[in-house]
């Protein structure tokens, strides 16, 4: 069997693997790559999802990349306009040339000995096994199970007669025209759908078990066209980014620390929307305060237009059961269906399902640590891209990759050639990578995920002006993370205060903003 090596072998071509190609491309020209893709496209999640109105729940200014400008004054772009902006940075960095379609990983092993990761795939258009070797591994796979959605067991679904859909495995050429669909979720997947199929459906209902609060955006950010029409693509988007990155976080740290003003606000531009409608506003009004789970966004209130227009429906009910012609729900209300759609969310599943192992030992991955976000305990020359779960995944998988380009470089000019973070159980938390969201997929998963610590380096911030400094600027060498075996010294003094003056300064730039939202 032919062994193939590269230094940096990546898995997963979506938004995270292509970007990070392109950074070590652009940071780390004299590494080799390859980059494992199992399906047969770029794009990950973009190429996967083929639902009615498929597009991003982020702006495009900050889940662009940072080196690769948006030009769409869209703020929430399509599915296939994501796509054919990660196939067009691809092919600007040549990194297209490194993807290998068609291959399924199913185990990473490293080799202390041999100090090289092994990595086994599966050519699954031939069946043909093969074998790679690489020094450094990248995971850059998201974190959802790819062959299946989350879908509860329904009593009663033998019974309906209709037609049952998961968004994730939408049927090609899918006629709902003159149907009645019922979409039972409240989260990104369900706020699109509705007004995307009410165009053929006959009446589309969102039945929901508790409310999401949603947030209505400009489809066109009138701002951005200004910009892009007055000054140079880069310059414009850089602009736009900086803009839209400081609303993003101060309508999260407002969140946290005045839920009661965010929720005033959030559900005071619902009423506005529903205005003239007969839908009560109980419906978009959560148990829980604002961002403890994702805010989710509509353009130009979409949503919202067609539950005014009497197009769609919503309920919030719990379900009893199918029905032959529907589903009866708790309230002893029956939804009459001809399609239902379970919009109920995702499998979080690592790295793909790859099984990872160190010296045949698997890693047990629910007691990890993850170091700076970006590096897991005890785990060598390896890295997994993680976004952001309260703002664009982009923003955190950027400065991780630039983060990941560094050790590299460092590396390089010391002449080491392993790394590992050397972990602290005392450090040891419940919180997972994704903090304290309290989303079903979250809980579901919390067996599945590395965990994080109580204190820098091993907390995550979720906090993009935070984590500049830390993964941009600060010293890759510190008293935890081993090169060859060794560690360095702790970080200075000089060092530690002015990565606290970089988060205080990011601070005071959103005060005024914050102050104004407060007094609102």
């Amino acid at each position: 069997m032919t062994i193939q090596h590269q230094d940096v072998l990546i898995i997963g071509a979506g938004l995270s693997g292509i970007g990070a190609a392109c950074h070590l491309k652009r940071k780390c020209p004299d590494k080799s790559i390859a980059i494992l893709e199992r399906r047969n496209a770029v794009g990950g999640t973009w190429d996967l999802f083929r639902y009615p109105g498929i597009r991003s729940d982020s702006d495009m200014y900050t889940f662009g990349f940072n080196f690769k400008p948006w030009l769409s004054p869209r703020v929430l772009a399509d599915g296939a306009s994501i796509k054919q902006y990660v196939a067009e940075a691809a092919e600007e960095y040549g990194v297209d040339k490194a993807i290998r379609f068609g291959r399924k990983v199913a185990t990473a092993d490293w080799s202390s000995k041999d100090q090289l990761w092994t990595v086994s795939t599966t050519d699954e258009q031939g069946g043909n096994p093969e074998t790679w070797t690489a020094r450094f591994l990248l995971g850059c796979t998201g974190y959802y199970n790819y062959d299946t959605g989350f879908r509860p067991d329904f009593p009663g679904e033998k019974d309906f007669k209709g037609q049952i859909v998961h968004p994730q495995f939408w049927p090609e050429n899918f006629d709902y025209s003159g149907k009645r669909v019922v979409i039972i979720g409240s989260g990104a997947t369900a706020i699109t759908l509705v007004p995307n199929m009410t165009d053929k459906a006959e009446h589309v209902t969102m039945l929901q078990r508790s409310p999401t609060y949603i947030l209505s955006v400009p489809a066109v950010d009138p701002l951005s066209r200004v910009l892009q029409a007055a000054l140079p693509a880069k310059v414009a988007y850089r602009l736009n980014r900086a803009r839209n990155i400081g609303i993003q976080r101060l309508l999260y740290q407002t969140a946290r620390a005045k839920p009661q003003v965010v929720r005033r606000f959030i559900l005071g531009m619902a009423k506005r929307q529903l205005k003239g409608s007969n839908v009560d506003i109980r419906h978009f009004s959560p148990s829980y305060n604002p961002w403890d789970q994702r805010l989710c966004v509509v353009p130009n209130g979409d949503l919202f237009k067609v539950l005014r227009e009497g197009k769609a429906s919503i309920e919030t009910d719990h379900i009893q059961r199918f029905t032959k012609d529907g589903i009866l729900l708790k309230s002893g209300q029956e939804i009459k269906a001809d399609i239902i759609v379970t919009a109920t969310g995702l499998d979080v599943q690592l790295l793909g399902g790859v099984a990872v192992s160190i010296d045949g030992a698997a890693i047990p991955i629910s007691q990890k640590l993850t170091y700076k976000g970006v590096l897991v305990d005890g785990v060598p020359n390896a890295a997994m891209i993680f976004g952001y779960t309260n703002a664009s995944w982009t923003l955190k998988a950027d400065i991780a990759s630039e983060y990941f380009c560094r050790v590299l470089q460092h590396m390089d000019k010391k002449g080491y050639r392993t790394f590992k973070a050397r972990g602290d159980e005392s450090q040891l938390t419940e919180d997972t990578v994704f903090g304290s969201l309290s989303a079903g997929y979250v809980r579901r998963a919390a067996d599945r995920l590395p965990r994080q610590g109580k204190s820098a380096p091993w907390k995550i911030t979720q906090d993009y002006m935070s984590d500049i400094p830390v993964l941009r600027y600060s010293s890759i060498a510190d008293d935890i993370l081993e090169f060859d075996g060794k560690v360095g010294k702790k970080p200075s003094g000089l060092e530690q205060r002015a990565l606290r003056a970089a988060s205080t300064v990011a601070d005071l730039v959103t005060a005024p903003l914050k102050g104004a939202l407060g007094r609102g």
